[in-house]
């Protein structure tokens, strides 16, 4: 039977054979660790899955927090799904060395499989290598293509099928995608974790049918994120951060016998960067600056209100201080509201 290890081995690049056979998300390790690290390690898997040495700190996704979700890009941007980055002549050797050990002495693996991996690692041992370039270690770096292990079967992850290549140190890498400090950060905004789009909202849980409803984002949960990427090998020291600020605010009130205040329902920013004006009594006169009003009562049930904020995302790193623009990116959540049939309500 083939299975996913050997049908990866055989159907992929050299390159991809040994270092880019593509496995599930996974918690995050460090090359050549052996033992599970947390978000802020190198990305990927070891063995015939994918390893990486970029380290990602701040707030990551699957750092273990609880809620919380992805920045969705606004229109057809994405990050990277491959990209190139570099290994110290030691990295290379042991993972070259560990995926040939582990490929040939698999259970049942197929010969061609085997001769694949053969192949490449005479090339880069014993070929038009000699011995991993270990006696040129302190001169430069291997370059080795990588697949962002949730879109490897993505047409964009095909892209980087250059075979490993040797680059002296202070020599710009010749392929696109490979690690500047702009990529890592368009990698780290991949990793961005923000807080659960919850709203607050007076009155709160249970309003009125007519009755205006206030809503804003609480500052002390909605504040900028930052996620910072790093490669720290020899001859090679970047690093971005990517910083997302939350730029306005869309309330969606699940029904259509509602009213959104202002009627757009997009609620821009303050100067000082709050969204909305939280309830202050005596104002129950007032038409919110961001708020609703339901025109109908939600009976027994509730009305799904749908909070989605739009955040501004710049980086700034190596070189360069920034800050510079990325595509802003959404995310939002629901949150149940009860709406009763009362038509005057006094506070």
């Amino acid at each position: 039977m083939i299975t996913r290890r050997s049908w990866a081995v055989a159907g992929l690049t050299a390159a991809a054979t040994l270092l880019l056979v593509p496995g599930p998300a996974h918690a995050d390790k460090s090359p050549g660790s052996g033992s599970q690290g947390n978000a802020d390690s190198g990305g990927g898997r070891e063995g015939q899955e994918i390893v990486s040495v970029i380290r990602f700190s701040g707030a990551t996704r699957g750092g273990g927090g609880g809620g919380g979700g992805a920045l969705k890009p606004v229109g057809d941007w994405s990050p990277p799904a491959c990209w190139y980055e570099p290994r110290t002549a030691e990295q290379f050797r042991d993972q070259v060395e560990r995926n040939y050990e582990s490929t040939v002495n698999f259970p049942g693996q197929h010969s061609y499989a085997k001769a694949a991996v053969a192949q490449f690692r005479t090339k880069y041992k014993d070929g038009e290598y000699k011995n991993y370039n270990l006696k040129e270690k302190d001169k430069g770096n291997w370059w080795v293509a990588v697949r962002d292990p949730d879109r490897w079967l993505e047409d964009a992850a095909q892209k980087c099928d250059k075979d490993p290549f040797w680059v002296e140190n202070g020599d710009p890498p010749p392929v696109a995608n490979a690690l500047t400090p702009e990529l890592l950060a368009e990698l780290a905004y991949n990793r961005l974790r923000l807080p659960d789009t919850k709203v607050s909202l007076a009155p709160e849980d249970t309003t009125k049918v007519n009755l205006p409803t206030w809503a804003w984002l609480d500052e002390a949960e909605f504040k900028p994120v930052s996620v910072t990427a790093s490669v720290d090998v020899p001859g090679l020291d970047l690093r971005a951060t990517t910083t997302a600020r939350p730029d306005a605010l869309r309330l969606d009130p699940g029904t259509p016998d509602a009213r959104t205040h202002p009627a757009s329902g997009e609620c821009a920013p303050h100067g000082d960067g709050s969204i909305g004006t939280p309830y202050r009594k005596g104002r129950a006169d007032e038409t919110p600056p961001c708020g609703l009003t339901y025109l109908r009562s939600s009976g027994k049930g509730t009305f799904k209100l749908q909070a989605t904020i739009t955040w501004k995302v710049s980086w700034a790193g190596t070189g360069n201080a920034g800050p510079n623009g990325l595509p802003s990116g959404s995310f939002g959540s629901d949150q149940p509201v009860a709406v009763e049939e009362v038509q005057s309500v006094n506070r």
